[in-house]
Order: C-alpha cells, then structure tokens, then sequence
C-alpha cells in the first residue's frame, strides 16, 4: 500500500512540475532570446555552439582514476558565470524512484579559464571537476553534473555508469583509438559511434594520442566532444597525449582543465600525462612519448617511472599505451632512442600489449614473427598495435614484425581481457573485421604466453588500390 502511494506522489509531483514549466515556457517563448552572454557578437559563426559554454553543462566526460571500482573522475564547462559546480549521484533504479531518496551531492572543484587559438575568437569558460568516490564495485549509478540551481536547464541530463569489478576473474573490454586528429566532427564521429553501436557493454575507452591536430583549438576540441556526445559521459575515457597536444614543448592548456586523470608519474611536468592505474586483473601504463622526446629530463625520468611501476606490478596482464610507436610504420619513421630505451623494460617485464597511434596506418605484430605469420606461436612476446580512427592517412613500409598491416583504413580496437585470454579485434566503421588473435596466458603475470593469429581472409588494404599515384 505504501509503495503504491509513493509512486502516486512521484507521479503528481512529476507532473505538476512537467505542466507548470509548459505553461511558463507558453508565456516566455515569444519573447525568448537565446542567452550566449558575452558571445553574443559571435552568433553568425557557424561553429558557434562548438566553441562557446554557456549556463548548462557541455563537454561532459567522465575518467577512470586508480580504484576504478569505488570510484571515477568527471569534468564538464560551463560559462563564467557559473562559478559553482555540483554532482548528483545514485544508484540507478529501473524507474525514477532513485530522486526521492538517496541522491548524493559533490561539490565539484570549479577554475575560471580562457584562451585564444590561433584564428580563434577568445573563449572564456569555467572548467569543473570532481571526483566522486565511495561507489560499490560493479555497480551502475546515475549521475548529472550541473551548477545546483533548482532550474533543470542548468543540469545535464541522468548518465548512466557502471563501476568495475573487484573479481579479477571476470572480463571486461575496453575500445583502443588511434589518432582521431582531423575532420573529427565530419569523419571521426561515425568510428566512435559505430564502436559503441556495436560494443555498447564495453567498459572504457583508450585514446593513444592525437586527439586534436591543433593543441588548444577550441574548435578541434569541441568537435572531439560533439562527436562522442554521451558516449564521453557514460563510458570513461585514458588518454595519452600525441605530439598535436603540444607545440615547441607546451602541453595544451586545455589539457588538464577537461580530463581528470591519475598524478602518480614521475615529475610534475608528466602530471596526467604519464600515469598507471590498474583495472581488474590488468595494469595500464600511459608514457608522455612527446615529453619523453622534447626533454631530457621527462625521458630520464619516465625510464626510471616505469622500470619501477613494472617491477612492483602484481597484475596478470600489462598495456602500455604511448603516442610515438616503438617499431614506426610509417614511411620514413624512427623512434630509437625511445625503442633503446623501453624496450628493454618491456622485455624484461613481459609486458603483454602496446598500444600505439602517430603513423596514420595499421599494423599488428610481434618482434619474433620474423615474416613466418604463423597462424599458432607457444611462446610469445609483446604484442605491438599502431592504429588510426580518424581520416588523415599516410603509407606504410611492410616488416618481418608485421602479423597484419592496413593503409587508408580507418579503425576501432575492441580488446577484451578475462582471466587467461585477451581477445583484440580491429574494426572498420561499417564494422567489418579487419585483424584480430587471441593471446592466451595460463598461470601468473610471467605464464608462457600462446598467440593465435585470427586474421581474417580479407585483401590487404593498402593506400595505392584508392589513390592513383601521380
């Protein structure tokens, strides 16, 4: 009897307040000026809403943070005039009852910022950020982040987010990025989207460098949050940064303000860029490849971060992602003084997956593969992936470490990790296979490893079957 009474007053709650606002919104909607606050001056840029904040939440994106099973990181931007930020969060219900108890509320961590990019108008924002902890493991919540107001219209929407596991038993998978970069909004939304179509119980994303192409372009960034959409609020996200997030040295400034992610690197310039977490039975390591190659002091220092992470890791499994690959694809291509130096360390360690962008072009392999492309191998090394999801295409050199090689192809990674076996598939848009293996490891973090190669029986795409050659 209760129950029934309490979703009756939920009901007339819901809707007296669902009238009362279309009544309002039928007297105001005459005379309704759209609020742009100071950017009003900037209405007729056809890019306007990508560019400028206002009073609701944009650029919502949660992140993974070192105890992804009590916890996750979430940022948004809103106007300066908002200098308040808060986040609802509650246990997801199958209905609405969740609002009439339980909601808790996080006070958010609000930084009044503005900048100019080149051939930009002057963008003037408050970036939020919070850290909401005190979750159970593998549990789904809902949560909304806003400025506290009694308006809904200054709150995003309810997202849904699912914490990991404590089980380091159970799978989970996660969705690896290489470079987005250019024609994000145009040509990259579909990669994105379709992973998640296709995927939609995947429980991270990793993007291994090259978001953007031009580092504090706010116009590059809003496309790269328009073209996730929800997807960046619902399914957390790791980043390393590539090259295209720094110029002469400088990480972007937008940067820190947007992400949220681990500070346990080795110096202060490496400040969440170069980081470990741990997911489950899996440690993820991401190295700041540019800082590594614009600064001595970041290479030296980033050597010794991981020689140490690695040598206390105690999880089964190990990726590193990185944006500057340690075997180039790309025509032209050397990183050595980054193979000479973590290389070693990755042997050393049995370091199972290295996740790499930089080279426009895909390939997946191992260093022992020699040219053999055996179908079966009873002891393998680290596995080496360079991949592409956005648009900007460059030709690549075939090598003996080379298991499957693609050009002019844009590509999702799905790699899914359970207890004795990853499973990685390489997905075009249209969700068609284009490589895949099985890496299976029985026993510990240093068990045998066998890689069995799936790939499938489809034509090689290389850049000379599209482009004529001059």
């Amino acid at each position: 009897m209760f129950r029934h009474s309490l979703y009756y007053t939920l009901f007339l709650v819901i809707s007296i307040f669902t009238f009362g606002r279309a009544q309002e919104e039928s007297h105001t909607h005459s005379h309704y000026v759209p609020n742009h606050s100071h950017y009003a001056e900037h209405d007729s840029l056809v890019p306007h809403k990508l560019l400028f904040p206002s009073k609701t939440p944009d650029r919502v994106i949660a992140n993974l943070t070192v105890d992804p099973a009590h916890s996750f990181a979430v940022n948004w931007r809103t106007e300066q005039q908002v200098d308040n930020g808060e986040v609802q969060i509650a246990m997801a219900t199958d209905g609405p009852e969740f609002l009439l108890d339980g909601v808790r509320t996080i006070k958010a961590t609000s930084e009044k910022f503005e900048n100019q990019n080149r051939r930009e108008p002057l963008v003037k924002a408050t970036y939020h950020s919070a850290l909401v902890t005190g979750l159970q493991p593998h549990t789904t919540y809902v949560y909304r982040v806003g400025s506290g107001a009694n308006d809904d219209s200054y709150w995003s929407e309810w997202f849904q987010y699912t914490t990991a596991y404590t089980d380091m038993e159970k799978p989970f998978s996660f969705i690896y990025f290489g470079d987005a970069q250019n024609n994000v909004k145009s040509m990259w939304s579909r990669v994105i989207r379709n992973s998640y179509r296709q995927f939609p119980e995947v429980n991270f994303m990793l993007h291994a460098g090259d978001l953007i192409n031009d580092r504090d372009a706010n116009l590059e960034w809003g496309e790269w949050f328009y073209a996730g959409s929800f997807i960046h609020a619902t399914v957390p996200s790791i980043m390393t940064p590539g090259n295209h997030e720094y110029r002469d040295g400088v990480l972007s400034a937008l940067w820190r303000p947007q992400f949220t992610l681990p500070e346990n690197g080795p110096i202060e310039a490496l400040k969440e860029t170069c980081y470990a977490l741990e997911y489950q039975d899996m440690k993820l390591i991401s190295i700041d490849a540019e800082g590594f190659d614009e600064s001595k002091e970041a290479r030296v220092a980033q050597t010794q971060w991981l020689d140490s992470v690695l040598n206390a890791n105690t999880k089964k499994w190990t990726a590193i992602t990185m944006h500057y690959p340690i075997y180039s694809t790309a025509v032209g291509r050397d990183n050595k003084e980054l193979r000479e130096a973590l290389k070693p360390l990755i042997d050393k360690y049995k370091v199972d997956l290295v996740l790499q962008g930089h080279d426009h072009t895909y390939a997946r392999g191992y260093i022992e593969n020699e040219g053999k492309g055996l179908t079966k191998v009873n002891d393998a090394g680290t596995v080496y992936a360079v991949s592409v999801s956005g648009p900007k295409m460059y030709e690549s050199q075939d090598q003996e470490w080379m298991v499957r090689r693609g050009e002019y192809t844009q590509l999702f990674q799905i790699i899914t990790v359970s207890k004795d076996k990853i499973t990685y598939g390489a997905y075009t848009p249209l969700g068609t296979l284009y490589d895949a293996f099985e890496l299976i490891k029985k026993g510990g973090k240093n068990g045998k490893k066998k890689l069995i190669n799936k790939v499938p029986k489809t034509p090689v795409r290389l850049r000379k079957d599209f482009i004529n050659p001059e």
